[in-house]
């Protein structure tokens, strides 16, 4: 049995922006990449709405990241595989950070994951780094003035992800050339983007658990 934990935001949650609602267990996308891996492995699902890469929110309190990880990550372990898809929050217009600050939060976290020995035998779990996909136009949606200029940092995000990616050594997908933010909120994956996400995944946990 392979271990694989899941950790990230309201889009591994599962919101649904069509109903405002959580997704079926079914319909999210890890619960698609357990569909598609099937009995040989085990898939945790650890998401947050509003969860961030390294900030401490003063507005929503408990979202840090970077402090939730290691107890998470203890009280599951032993681990094969660590999945990370944060940064999303990061762009909310009052943690007043760049695109690049944001791929180096994810990179801390990866770094903390590495030195937590939650892997079998004493060792580090592997790491898939996702690069959350761009957001699409924000005007009239819910999230406009909470994400006041994020448009433009989320587009910005895929390349300082890979570049964090290469330098801490660790897997690396962007998300946003399988997935596109819903047009209804421009932040969240709909129900057919999470079944893409799900299936892309999938295939490259299998590259990575042979």
């Amino acid at each position: 049995m392979k271990t694989i934990l899941c950790y990230g935001d309201s889009n591994t949650w599962g919101y649904d922006p069509v109903t405002q609602t959580r997704l079926p267990r079914e319909a999210r996308w890890t619960g698609v990449l357990q569909a598609e891996l099937g009995a040989g492995y085990e898939v945790i699902e650890e998401g947050l709405c509003g969860r961030t890469t390294v900030w401490d929110d003063p507005i929503e309190q408990w979202k840090n990241g970077y402090k939730q990880l290691v107890p998470i990550l203890l009280s599951h372990s032993p681990l094969d595989l660590l999945i990370i898809m944060l940064g999303t929050n990061d762009l909310k217009s009052r943690f007043s950070v760049s695109a690049l600050e944001v791929a180096q939060g994810a990179g801390n976290l990866v770094r903390l994951a590495r030195s937590c020995q939650t892997g079998y035998s004493g060792a580090a779990p592997e790491i898939l780094l996702l690069c959350p996909p761009p957001f699409q136009p924000l005007a009239d949606t819910p999230f406009a003035s909470i994400f006041a200029g994020a448009e433009e940092k989320s587009k910005q995000l895929a390349t300082h992800f890979a570049a964090v990616a290469q330098e801490v050594g660790c897997q690396y997908m962007d998300t946003g050339g399988i997935v596109a933010a819903s047009a209804l909120d421009g932040i969240h994956l709909e129900a057919q983007e999470h079944a893409k996400l799900g299936r892309a995944v999938a295939a490259q946990v299998r590259t990575i658990l042979r």
